[in-house]
């Protein structure tokens, strides 16, 4: 498995070939008939402003989907076997479908599912409370917005891979000839990095304080009214949940810029002194970042269709989430300043080593 995360450069555009001709048939399947159109008004979580696609039709979205499946089996192939001729159209397709992918299709369902995975998992084996059948709460609509995630991560991780090879880079850590940019840096990417974490890490505590103050039975944010049904319904218990679930990431988002996060500390007594993986919290992270972005967008877009952004008496209800596409941009240059300091010299170029490296603090 290490070995083929090592590759990464290697198969990144062959997987997104081959996610892009899978998904270009399944648009080729809606077209012709069949079941299952995830989109529009045939989605059971339908309603105004929660996704930019939720007025198309099968019968104009499908066959674009199945066209755009097909350019991106093509595009993939030619972008894995590097070749440079079309360098810039190849480039600005495979960068267009990892954006389009990663958070303009996707919504704030994806982020809500990742949240509640524990309960999820609970349920799988007690039983949804209420006799809720789980395929009500996790439907095929949203189980496909996980693999439109996943193609715009293979699509974004083929870019990269193309963008270095082409420019003559190296494709695993990306080092030119001349070294890193002034800011790219450890030294630079602990100044600038420690601003973003302070920002991804502060932004959601408006969030998780309103919840908090709901499980403690204040209404802070919301009327006495909303309150009374949520406290009936048990949905408070379920905001407390989350609010737990915000405050664990906020920790690990300090992680980026502590000594804990770069050696395992001592409570962890099987790895205690030992150095951290980048990769174990670049991955998740960069995830994550692009979850709560995507999950930002889509609020401001529910928000200002049902006209909510004037509504005061409710703010904790609209307001902290309104903020959070900041939050995924923080928490992924935090991510990015984090990789940056911990790479260390690069195993297939040998760029890096003692002056550029940044030692790892406490390693004993």
């Amino acid at each position: 498995m290490k070995n083929l995360m090592a590759r990464w450069p290697h198969w990144a555009g062959y997987t997104a070939a081959g996610w892009s001709l899978v998904y270009g048939a399944l648009g080729l399947f809606w077209a012709l008939g069949g079941e299952g159109f995830p989109f529009g008004r045939s989605d059971p979580d339908w309603e105004p402003g929660l996704s930019v696609l939720g007025e198309a039709t099968r019968e104009a979205a499908a066959p674009l989907i199945a066209v755009l499946g097909m350019l991106g089996a093509v595009a993939g192939l030619a972008i894995a076997r590097g070749v440079r001729r079309g360098r810039a159209v190849l480039l600005g397709f495979a960068w267009l479908a990892a954006v389009t992918l990663t958070v303009v299709v996707t919504d704030n369902r994806v982020l809500m599912l990742v949240a509640y995975t524990p309960l999820l998992a609970v349920f799988a084996f007690t039983g949804v409370p209420g006799g809720q059948p789980m395929s009500e709460l996790v439907p095929w609509s949203r189980i496909n917005l996980f693999i439109v995630l996943v193609g715009g991560l293979l699509w974004a991780l083929a870019a990269l891979a193309y963008q270095r090879r082409t420019a003559g880079a190296c494709v695993r850590c990306g080092r030119g000839e001349h070294g890193p940019a002034r800011w790219a840096t450890p030294e630079a990417a602990r100044r600038w990095g420690t601003w973003a974490v302070a920002v991804a890490a502060s932004i959601p505590a408006l969030y998780d304080a309103s919840r908090f103050a709901w499980a403690a039975g204040i209404p802070l944010g919301i009327t006495e009214e909303f309150w009374r049904w949520l406290d009936e319904s048990g949905l408070r218990w379920g905001g407390l949940f989350l609010s737990v679930m915000g405050l664990g990431g906020a920790i690990l988002t300090l992680g980026l810029i502590q000594r804990w996060g770069e050696v395992y500390p001592r409570w962890i007594w099987f790895k205690a002194g030992r150095p951290v993986p980048p990769m174990l919290a670049v991955v998740p992270a960069s995830i994550v970042s692009v979850i709560v972005f995507s999950g930002g967008l889509s609020f401001w877009r529910l928000h200002t269709v049902h006209g909510v952004l004037d509504d005061w008496d409710m703010w904790a209800i609209w307001a902290p989430s309104l903020v959070w596409p900041l939050w995924g941009a923080a928490l992924a240059a935090a991510t990015l300043a984090y990789y940056v300091r911990r790479r260390g010299a690069c195993h297939s170029c040998g760029r890096g080593g003692r002056l550029e490296a940044e030692p790892v603090a406490g390693r004993g």
